[in-house]
């Protein structure tokens, strides 16, 4: 059965619409051709995180995302995506867009890392950008 889980780690933070989120998750996954397996979202702090960039990534860097791909089976997605909340907010208010607009960008961000959408070269983060945007446009709620 497939699964998204949200969980945190060092923060208090409550997330909402958690079954609309899942659903719409779920559809940008199947939009994109591959079927979901196991996805989980971890919210945390920004030490948590940055630790986490320092142990598994070699970088000492805050940072809003940390994308995990266990995906064993090409097509099919596994992952855990661990965000911190306080750079939600601090990008959000940087941005000028709500706090909730912003988790939906990251959270959709790190799905389509899993897709296998790149962003390190510019020509990728262009393209990122515009599946960013095409899915936010079509959150329905």
């Amino acid at each position: 059965m497939p699964a998204i889980n949200f969980f945190q780690e060092e923060v208090s933070f409550t997330l909402k619409d958690k079954l609309k989120l899942k659903k719409w998750i779920k559809e940008t996954i199947e939009a994109e051709g591959y079927k979901l397996q196991e996805l989980n979202y971890i919210f945390c702090s920004d030490e948590y995180l940055l630790q986490m960039n320092q142990q598994y990534l070699d970088h000492d860097t805050l940072t809003d995302i940390i994308t995990f791909d266990n995906s064993e089976t090409p097509g099919k997605i596994v992952g855990d995506i661990f965000i911190s909340i306080e750079r939600i907010r601090e990008n959000a208010e940087k941005f000028n867009v709500t706090e909730t607009r912003e988790l939906q960008r990251v959270i959709i961000h790190g799905t389509l890392h899993l897709l296998g959408y790149p962003d390190k070269k510019p020509a990728e983060k262009k393209v990122m950008t515009e599946k960013e945007d095409f899915y936010l446009n079509n959150i329905t709620f």
